[in-house]
């Protein structure tokens, strides 16, 4: 699930820093151009015909001709989906090892809506087009790439490397919590699925890149009333649609607390320096008081700012009665939540229900696919390395972190105590987002970048 966390943010006309300076390795960025065309052409979508196995294959088979010992790269089947963990041995088998996460599958994509058929890879105008190409295959092959060519350069790491991954983390995710048990280990984890860069609209330079540290928890909460039900001539003041509506009005009211962590501090500061003024000295004064009210109302009046500052809960499904001529019997809603990272969904569903002030409604959490997670630390070792490698490749590119609103792999490590980072070097324009979307696509002058950026921080990570 692709997330770069600033696609909101207003880009305002800037000079921009110069564009990417690679030393280039050739072999590494063809590979992983060939490897991510053959991955988009295998259909790995969950149900009838899933063939993520097969990219699992195709990407075992890199790695070992690469020089991983066959006995090191593990593919484990999983219901219709399967996992890979690729495991590069370092001197210090002591040492907790560095692990890389991406995934394999896709989302759903219909050949009749899009202009090319999806899982027929074209390079075309600089572009690469295809379902996976930007969520996320051409990232997960340009770090097997940049393995491979490390590997090849005579690099011996230090602690293990191990290259993971997951088969449905567009779905269930039962891999990613498999995986994670598995590597709960780890040291620290690269989730090469998240962060990224933000390319300007109009002259294409990059304009700043951002390391996702934390998401917030994803969490559904179901909504029940049930009544007798009765002849609708003859209605009672206890009325189940009634009594509903009336806790959803005022669940729809409440705001939760704002809040701020270290991590999204250091986001508003650096973040508001691309945004207009009015975003962007509220940005600086939340940052600097989170009980700023003026800041607070400029921040939630924006539907791109006011998840960024705490836990959000909307109504998104509502279901009641079974006759036009009946009291309503039975009415359900349900309650989608994003929760700051730092509480639990147990406690937020309490919250609601005091908010609800309803007796006659009853709550349940009926999440699925989602567990509790709180932000990685601040590690001062990640942010150098991040940093050295970003300076290296994109020289002048402002660095800092970021929170994603949606899920990924990483909170499965985050719930293990695992410190996980979105790392992607990938940069886009906001008008070519289509993760998930109808003709996907990523730019390929991501590639030559993206090996050295990983090579730089592959290394650093696990001397």
């Amino acid at each position: 699930m692709r997330h770069i966390a600033l696609a909101a943010l207003t880009i305002l006309a800037t000079t921009g820093p110069v564009q990417a300076k690679t030393t280039g390795h050739p072999q590494a960025e063809a590979q992983a151009l060939d490897l991510a065309k053959k991955a988009i052409a295998l259909r790995s979508v969950r149900g009838p015909g899933n063939e993520t196995a097969k990219v699992a294959a195709l990407y075992k088979a890199a790695l070992v001709e690469g020089g991983f010992a066959d006995g090191d790269v593990e593919i484990t089947p999983v219901d219709d989906t399967a996992y890979l963990i690729g495991r590069w041995r370092g001197s210090d088998p002591k040492a907790k090892p560095l692990v890389i996460s991406g995934h394999m599958d896709v989302v759903e994509a219909k050949p009749s809506d899009w202009q090319r058929d999806p899982f027929t890879p074209v390079v075309e105008n600089g572009y690469l087009f295809g379902r996976g190409a930007s969520d996320m295959k051409l990232d997960g092959t340009t770090a097997i790439a940049a393995l491979i060519e490390l590997k090849r350069s005579g690099y011996k790491p230090r602690r293990d490397i191990i290259i993971e991954f997951s088969g449905d983390e567009e779905t269930t995710m039962k891999t990613s919590g498999i995986i994670a048990d598995k590597l709960s280990n780890a040291d620290i984890v690269l989730n090469i699925d998240g962060g990224g860069g933000l390319l300007d609209e109009k002259t294409g330079k990059p304009v700043l890149w951002t390391w996702q540290g934390a998401e917030k928890t994803y969490a559904d909460f179901e909504l029940t009333v049930t009544n007798p039900g009765g002849h609708s001539s003859a209605p009672r003041k206890a009325n189940a649609i009634n009594q509903l509506s009336a806790a959803l009005a005022r669940i729809g009211a409440y705001q939760f607390k704002p809040e701020v962590s270290d991590l999204t501090r250091a986001y508003f500061v650096e973040a508001a320096k691309y945004e207009n003024p009015e975003t962007g000295a509220a940005m600086r004064a939340f940052a600097a008081d989170p009980a700023d009210k003026a800041a607070i109302a400029t921040l939630t009046a924006n539907p791109a700012t006011i998840g960024k500052i705490g836990t959000t809960c909307v109504s998104t499904m509502v279901s009641g009665g079974h006759a036009l001529n009946a009291l309503p019997q039975k009415a359900t809603a349900n309650i989608n939540c994003r929760i700051f990272p730092g509480h639990k969904p147990a406690d937020i569903m309490a919250e609601l229900q005091k908010v609800a002030a309803e007796p006659a409604v009853t709550f349940k959490d009926v999440t699925e696919g989602s567990i509790p997670n709180d932000a990685s630390p601040m590690r001062p070792d990640f942010i150098a390395a991040v940093n050295k490698a970003m300076k290296a490749t994109y020289p002048g590119v402002p660095v800092f972190p970021s929170m994603s609103s949606g899920a990924s792999d990483s909170m499965w490590f985050r719930s293990r105590n695992v410190a996980s980072y979105g790392a992607s070097p990938t940069f886009s324009k906001d008008s070519d987002d289509f993760s998930h979307g109808l003709n996907e696509r990523a730019q390929v002058s991501n590639i030559a970048p993206g090996i050295s950026y990983y090579l730089s921080l592959f290394t650093d990570l696990s001397k």
